[in-house]
């Protein structure tokens, strides 16, 4: 059972109205690893979960905290917009990488072609399950396979890409009120992500899973010959002097090996002949 709170998890209303930032934050509510991402990958993961009940609710807790977040940037979405005028969006549009990025065009053009259409037409001011560039939020975004590193792992990466745009969105904004919301966010965003990294060690620990993911899959049914092997494919040996060339693979299970000149392990193979009933003609 879920159940909804009108007070929000934290929210400063922006200072003054800005559509062209408001079709920017669009990005973190529904770009791939915006929170309308993040909160339908830690929820599947948890409904998913067949371990220890600690990891579900772990997961169903954060999932949940998520759709609250992606209400605060609803709600930040909906104050951006709010009698937004047509000279403020001139001088955001002065911008010279904007001004770069649009070429020729006109003040009006540039300004219908930074703000986001859908805000006017479809949402009445409002915030819509899409990303920066009207991408429709995509359920193939999720990621929940069942396999609790596999899915952790994921979500560290998740986490991470998602601070990183939050970040670069804040350093975009001069309005106070966006600048505080989203500095709330970021710091959860580390919590998340410390989080994660957390759970991963307690997999280990708990000796529920270890990398490579599976480790349930026999070492001796892979072609271990292969299994610690550095290939270098591009031109420089530059690749040789990092940790995954040489010494102990992070799994603890074998050594690093540095092929400098590697050479292909199969045979050169032809496609196989046509079949004739493929290509057959009806001749008479």
């Amino acid at each position: 059972m879920f159940y909804h709170k009108k007070r929000l998890q934290y929210f400063t209303k922006p200072e003054q109205p800005d559509a062209v930032y408001a079709k920017q934050l669009q990005e973190l509510i529904g770009g791939p690893y915006g929170e309308m991402t993040v909160m339908m990958q830690y929820l599947f993961q948890g409904w998913n979960c067949r371990g220890p009940a600690k990891y579900k609710d772990m997961m169903l807790d954060i999932g949940t905290e998520e759709i609250g977040h992606v209400e605060m940037l609803a709600n930040l979405i909906a104050w951006l917009l709010d009698k937004a005028p047509v000279a403020q969006q001139e001088e955001a549009i002065k911008d010279p990488i904007v001004k770069g990025v649009m070429g020729g065009m006109k003040t009006e053009e540039i300004i219908m072609a930074s703000m986001n259409p859908k805000h006017a037409i479809v949402s009445g001011g409002g915030a819509v399950p899409a990303d920066s560039v009207g991408y429709p939020w995509n359920g193939r975004f999720v990621v929940a396979s069942g396999n609790l590193m596999a899915d952790f792992l994921s979500n560290v990466q998740a986490e991470a890409q998602g601070r990183l745009q939050a970040v670069r969105l804040y350093e975009m904004s001069n309005d106070p009120g966006v600048k505080d919301t989203l500095s709330y966010m970021i710091a959860r965003d580390t919590m998340h992500q410390n989080q994660w990294l957390a759970a991963i060690e307690e997999l280990k620990a708990d000796g529920l899973e270890s990398l490579p993911v599976p480790s349930a899959f026999p070492q001796n049914q892979e072609k271990q010959e292969a299994a610690y092997q550095f290939w270098n494919l591009s031109e420089g040996t530059e690749s040789a002097e990092g940790a995954w060339a040489k010494g102990q693979a992070p799994d603890g299970k074998g050594q690093f090996q540095y092929l400098e000149n590697p050479e292909p392990l199969g045979p050169a193979v032809d496609a196989p002949p046509p079949n004739p009933k493929l290509y057959a003609t009806d001749k008479k």
